[in-house]
């Protein structure tokens, strides 16, 4: 009797927590996540880049001493897009028609915070262009390095000669040192496409991945033994920790977490609203640069070779007007034109960054209307469509677009 007693009051219990906790999110309501497919092992080095992607430097274990943020996931949190309290500041000037990014002077990125001791930089009196830059969303990463330069190239038109008003181009970035170009690569000298920030300004994620280390939290890698300079107080590199304050294999496995991240996942594709936002904006010409589809090939991940896959970008350069104008660049792209960012998870946004929306590469658009309407070059007769359609087309735009 005691015993039928017991596993009734456990039973109650067990239902009263299910009652009380909240179930997990779906999948496609969250960002994180490896990609399907991991082995063992894989998964493995996939949770300890995680766990490495989520450490907090102090300046005992390299943090600075000038830096932005101290950690990873303060500019990325989920995985998402950052918010305005952790932008980044680059800036530079021109120097006799070239763009100088001011290394001498501690560019190309503002270093805001510092450790005890120390004094953040500043921007310097001659920089002509100063930009402002949210961090993207690190999801699906692992798809997008793994399409070939040539199905990037197949879609450039430099010269409009197919009268469409589009010229998209690649961004050409000059190869670090420890680069290693695989099969797909096609070099043009010692440069290759970028393809990974808001001015393509990496080519792959190890170069992602160590320029963050460095010119975000100042932490030193064996692939960049060199500290963030304040000019301001010194023109050596004085750092709190011996270097490399984080090893090569450190930053493998965080290369790998961001490789390996599930791709976002849609909702609601099958709702008749975003069927028809969907129809729309391919018709209005949205489709143009946020190409829908690519495909990979041949991969050591065997998660991330021969796949399909849908991020809503074509990996190119496009002039979006003087709105959009810096005046800052990188590689081989004007300072007007801007890498087709992907629109995949756009509709998570707001959930990493506090509830809003914060859009375009500064978070100056509120709104993924704001967002739309603030294009200009290139994309003026996609806007112009847009602004023709009805109200509730334009909603149905909207959905679809908050549906990816």
């Amino acid at each position: 009797m005691k015993r039928i007693y017991f596993l009734l009051l456990l039973m109650g219990a067990v239902q009263s927590c299910q009652e009380i906790m909240p179930s997990a999110p779906a999948d496609n309501e969250v960002l994180d996540g490896p990609i399907e497919g991991l082995s063992a092992a894989q998964l493995r080095v996939f949770l300890a880049g995680d766990e490495k992607f989520s450490e907090v430097f102090t300046p005992e274990t390299g943090l600075g001493p000038y830096f932005v943020t101290s950690s990873c996931i303060t500019c990325h949190p989920g995985d998402g897009k950052g918010h305005p309290s952790s932008a980044l500041t680059r800036f530079g000037k021109f120097t006799n028609g070239s763009f100088d990014h001011m290394l001498n002077q501690g560019g190309p990125q503002l270093q805001i915070r510092a450790i005890p001791g120390f004094n953040a930089e500043v921007i310097p009196a001659e920089a002509t262009g100063v930009t402002t830059f949210l961090a993207p969303a690190v999801t699906g990463l692992g798809l997008l390095e793994a399409v070939s330069d040539a199905d990037i190239l197949a879609n450039a038109d430099p010269n409009d000669l197919d009268g469409d008003g589009i010229s998209g181009v690649p961004n050409y970035i000059e190869a670090p040192d420890f680069f290693e170009p695989r099969a797909f690569h096609i070099a043009n000298g010692n440069s290759y496409i970028g393809r990974f920030g808001k001015k393509a300004g990496a080519i792959d994620l190890k170069m992602q991945t160590v320029g963050a280390y460095k010119q975000d939290m100042g932490v030193t890698s064996d692939f960049d033994l060199e500290d963030p300079i304040n000019y301001n107080d010194s023109d050596i590199t004085i750092g709190s920790v011996d270097d490399p304050e984080v090893s090569a294999s450190t930053v493998n496995e965080v290369v790998f977490y961001l490789s390996t991240l599930k791709p976002p996942l849609r909702r609601g594709e099958d709702d008749p609203s975003v069927i028809a936002g969907e129809e729309l904006f391919e018709q209005i010409g949205c489709t143009a640069c946020h190409m829908p589809t690519f495909h990979t090939g041949d991969h050591a991940v065997q998660a991330l070779a021969n796949q399909t896959f849908h991020p809503y970008t074509d990996l190119l350069m496009h002039d979006m007007g003087p709105g959009l104008d810096d005046g800052y660049t990188e590689g081989t792209a004007t300072t007007s034109e801007w890498k087709t960012p992907a629109l995949w998870g756009l509709g998570l946004s707001k959930d990493a960054q506090g509830g809003e929306y914060f859009l375009l590469h500064d978070g100056r658009a509120r709104s993924i209307n704001d967002a739309i309407t603030m294009h200009g070059g290139e994309a003026t007769q996609s806007v112009s469509n847009y602004m023709s359609l009805s109200e509730e087309d334009r909603a149905f735009v909207i959905q679809f677009l908050e549906s990816l």
